[in-house]
């Protein structure tokens, strides 16, 4: 059954946000929902015994390699402060970053860290995150093969080459990803899954040439034999948190079901990789065909727990999501739903109109602001409207203590400085954010 789109009242936003550990002021021309708490948020939680995960899809990718390490090279970049300034207001404990291009050796992630979260902006404390996970996407890695079966293999670096590429991308590890935490990572039990092939897994949804009578024929044989399932990669994080086992940190960003055609390759593939995290935290003999980059096989273990985050460019509702794609993990019963909400989507998709009028999810749960920034695409290219893109979805035996998206509405005095209007200050995407004990 369908939810009714709902609008959520500036007086519940403040509750929630009051029960989450923030102050919660009224919202006047100096005072934020967002401002640091009288009692640091880190204090808190040592009270409460608490964790606060995030994941913010930044927009920190550039056009030509080199370019991200450039602007992160000095305190200047608007957009970096920005991002970071939201990074300090939320202050979670352990964070996935998306679309953060890949740069070998995590000199992007230093310099990000050590020239923006590690600065203190417009008041807001620094944050410090003494570790830092990368490794590298499947973006911009040629194939070799002409996956958009257009005739031709485009050339790295172009366009044309990033739709034949593992995962659309102009250089190698564009749009990548960069995991965040102020407690250490068990670094020697990461599990990655850059190399997965597709078709190794049972039943997946491979798609079809709708000009031939053959079935799930989209791809050759030699293509398939290569072709990966992760568009980036996926990655179980383990976290070591004091005083009880790791938590699985398990991020991806799969990519968007859109920018294909009836073959419906990429919604598949969106599909499929959403499937894999809902597979791996089953176990068992369902999760036994999954192998990591480095050989082992297998999914979690029944007793471990687990925080699943990332932009899954897949609404429950609305958008072009094939088969309910997300609801591979919402229905799932390992996983929680916290249903995290702001009152400034309620707000934007007011505004925005259009596609956001007969949606049929709840506007208060969107995550992305997607009407504004496709307003200067073709006049072909559907208008998705605001939607749920991003989620923090944690394993059943925790206790969720709250958590939102930082959406704040415009008569906030950060609206326009960190949220804004098309074009973005920071991303056409916020943060989502969950503390659980």
């Amino acid at each position: 059954m369908h939810a009714r789109r709902t609008r959520l009242s500036l007086a519940a936003a403040a509750a929630a946000l009051a029960a989450a550990g923030f102050s919660a002021p009224a919202l006047t021309s100096s005072a934020s929902a967002y401002d640091p708490a009288p009692q640091s948020a880190t204090s808190q939680k040592a009270q409460q015994a608490e964790l606060r995960f995030a994941t913010f899809n930044a927009s920190l990718n550039r056009l030509t390699a080199g370019d991200l390490v450039r602007d992160l090279s000095t305190p200047d970049n608007a957009q970096a402060a920005a991002i970071a300034e939201t990074i300090q207001r939320v202050n979670p404990d352990v964070l996935l970053v998306n679309e953060f291009d890949y740069v070998e050796g995590g000199r992007a992630a230093e310099l990000f860290r050590d020239n923006y979260l590690e600065v203190a902006h417009h008041g807001v404390a620094p944050v410090d995150y003494p570790y830092y996970y990368v490794a590298p996407a499947n973006t911009g890695v040629a194939t070799g093969f002409d996956l958009n079966n257009n005739g031709v293999v485009g050339a790295p670096g172009t366009p044309a080459g990033g739709d034949d590429s593992f995962g659309f991308g102009h250089f190698p590890g564009q749009y990548g990803m960069v995991v965040y935490s102020k407690y250490p990572i068990a670094t020697d039990e990461v599990r990655t899954f850059q190399h997965f092939l597709w078709k190794d897994m049972p039943g997946a949804l491979l798609p079809d040439d709708p000009a031939t009578p053959a079935e799930s024929d989209w791809y050759s044989p030699a293509e398939l034999d290569v072709f990966r399932l992760s568009s980036k990669s996926h990655w179980d994080v383990p976290i070591k948190v004091p005083g009880r086992k790791p938590v699985h940190f398990l991020v991806s960003h799969p990519t968007p079901p859109t920018f294909d055609g009836t073959e419906d390759r990429n919604g598949t593939r969106n599909h499929d990789e959403i499937r894999f995290w809902a597979d791996y935290v089953a176990g068992g003999r369902g999760a036994a065909y999954i192998y990591d980059d480095a050989g082992e096989t297998g999914g979690l273990g029944r007793g471990q727990d687990f925080v699943i985050a990332g932009d899954q460019n897949a609404d429950p509702y609305d958008g072009d999501s094939t088969d309910r794609a997300i609801w591979q993990l919402l229905d799932h019963p390992r996983i929680q739903d916290p249903h995290p909400t702001s009152t400034g989507a309620v707000e934007a998709a007011e505004r925005d109109g259009g596609e956001n009028v007969p949606q049929i999810g709840p506007d208060a749960e969107d995550t992305a602001d997607f009407a504004d920034a496709l307003q200067t695409k073709p006049t072909d290219q559907k208008n998705p409207g605001n939607l749920r893109a991003d989620y923090v979805l944690p394993s059943e035996r925790f206790d969720i203590l709250g958590s939102g998206v930082f959406w704040l509405p415009s008569s906030d005095p950060l609206f326009t400085r960190l949220v804004g209007v098309y074009p973005f200050p920071t991303s056409d995407h916020r943060m989502v954010w969950l503390d659980v004990r």
